[in-house]
């Protein structure tokens, strides 16, 4: 098999039976909305609980690289009827079962998915309204969410008055990767000085010297973890950023990450890669996530190394027989390979598909 074969067939399952799940049963038609979660069957949804807006974000993200802008563009009206905040601004965390605000937490991770999710849509869609949509969130983030020493805060109340979780490391991530997306679809340069003050940031507070790793927690904090698939993610981000790197030093840091993680987070018999280990490398929770995966074979298809780049065929092997299915894949396994977690997320074929579109051919 090589690579781009194995490419192939990933993406022909994504076309064939990923995408039809969220056009069908995991699209409610009357909310225009996609549910949280469908079946291990893909037959049906969840009980319904809440939507979130970030869930409609990825989606917005994933029918719009697939180049269904219909689809899209129903989302993108969604995503601003159910979860803008008419009153205070920003976004809300979630909404009910029957599409009135659930959850108004002002929470970072979302509004990076918003200014994601809207610079891919509004760059391939020609629509100047999604990139005001990213910008005034980009503004708004750099204004109300902003903490100490150029970190941004994970969350904020409903209207923005008090701080409700610090700095942490998997929103800014998202952020990195949102301003990456703004600047390529606006070419508005103030995101280059953005984007180099944030990761120079992250940097100080989340890079862990004597691995190269970035940590979930400030370095220092209690309980802290780090999470071989944000090596991988943070990886091919890096990659990404190029000069806007700084004097950061994460293009070298991460280089031993990608090392680090593969030695002590990646079964050498499966290619799984677990969730998380301490700063010594011990595994403290061994479940393999797909998104891990697709981190994972991003980071070894966009490499450049040769001898890495030269394991994608057979990871792909790997991957491919462990997560996927005929009906659509296995959200997470055990160390042992049994399933963890039976049910389809809607948040999942981000995942997917932005490790597909990195791979060759």
């Amino acid at each position: 098999m090589t690579a781009h074969s194995g490419a192939e067939r990933l993406r022909d399952h994504f076309d064939r039976i990923v995408l039809p799940l969220w056009r069908g049963p995991g699209f409610n038609a009357a909310l225009r909305l996609p549910y949280e979660a469908l079946d291990a069957a893909g037959a049906a949804p969840l009980p319904v609980a809440r939507y979130r807006a970030m869930a409609c974000a990825r989606q917005l993200f994933v029918f719009t690289q697939a180049g269904d802008m219909a689809h899209a563009h129903t989302l993108f009206e969604a995503l601003q009827q159910y979860f803008q905040d008419p009153v205070r601004g920003g976004w809300f965390y979630s909404v009910d079962a029957q599409g009135a605000p659930l959850d108004t937490t002002k929470d970072l991770y979302t509004h990076a998915f918003v200014v994601f999710a809207c610079s891919v849509y509004g760059q391939r869609a020609g629509n100047s309204a999604a990139l005001d949509v990213a910008r005034a969130t980009s503004a708004l983030i750099i204004d109300r969410f902003a903490a100490e020493d150029g970190l941004f805060n994970a969350s904020l109340d409903a209207s923005f008055a008090s701080v409700t979780g610090a700095p942490l490391q998997n929103p800014l991530m998202h952020l990195t990767e949102a301003w990456l997306a703004a600047r390529e679809a606006t070419g508005d340069a103030a995101f280059d000085a953005a984007l180099t003050q944030l990761i120079e940031a992250v940097a100080r507070t989340f890079l862990h010297a004597p691995t190269g790793c970035i940590a979930e927690l400030p370095v220092g904090a209690a309980g802290n973890r780090l999470e071989p698939g944000h090596q991988f993610e943070w990886f091919w981000l890096a990659s990404c950023a190029g000069e806007r790197l700084g004097a950061s030093g994460l293009d070298l840091a991460l280089a031993r990450a990608f090392r680090f993680a593969v030695e002590h987070g990646v079964d050498p018999e499966s290619g799984a890669v677990a969730a998380a280990f301490d700063e010594q490398g011990r595994v403290i929770d061994a479940t393999q996530r797909i998104w891990a995966q697709t981190e994972y074979l991003r980071a070894i298809a966009t490499h450049g190394d040769a001898a890495v780049t030269a394991t994608l065929p057979a990871q792909i092997g790997r991957f491919e027989a462990r997560f996927l299915t005929p009906r659509g894949w296995v959200e997470c396994r055990s160390a042992s390979g049994d399933v963890a977690r039976a049910d389809m997320p809607s948040t999942t074929p981000y995942h997917l598909q932005s490790a597909y579109l990195a791979l060759p051919g």
